[in-house]
């Protein structure tokens, strides 16, 4: 079960937990989602997804967004992006990764909202390097 508390850290079964310490985008392994509505979507992802396949080791696509944050607070995952998230896919999460040492924001790297409708989560080490994959084909 993971756990966090606002500045007392993030934990894994009682375990405190950190992200992990991968240096740079070309070693990490990502994860990401897919919208139900990929097939209306203008925006849905695919482009992002054959970007971070180049320029990672690896993309995952687990299905859980709120267990994929919890897999970048413990260091399984270098990093996650997503679209058409809402509240209570990311809220836990956010706060989770936060705790744990990592970095939630925005595509470009402004302030993360969970009323936002993307979001990026990373060990912080990565976060500037998928911040420009993002917002290339913009």
């Amino acid at each position: 079960m993971f756990t966090a508390e606002i500045n007392r850290g993030a934990r894994l079964n009682g375990k405190s937990i950190r992200v992990s310490h991968t240096p740079d985008l070309k070693r990490s392994l990502l994860a990401t989602g897919f919208s139900y509505n990929i097939k209306e979507l203008k925006d849905n992802n695919i482009a992002h997804f054959e970007d971070f396949l180049f320029a990672s080791q690896a993309v995952r696509r687990p299905g859980s967004a709120s267990l994929d944050l919890c897999y970048v607070a413990c260091g399984r995952l270098d990093g996650f992006w997503e679209l058409e998230l809402n509240p209570w896919d990311t809220a836990a999460g956010w706060l989770i990764v936060k705790e744990a040492g990592g970095e939630v924001t925005t595509f470009n790297g402004g302030r993360y909202s969970h009323y936002l409708k993307e979001i990026l989560a990373s060990n912080g080490k990565i976060h500037k390097e998928m911040c420009r994959i993002l917002t290339a084909r913009k």
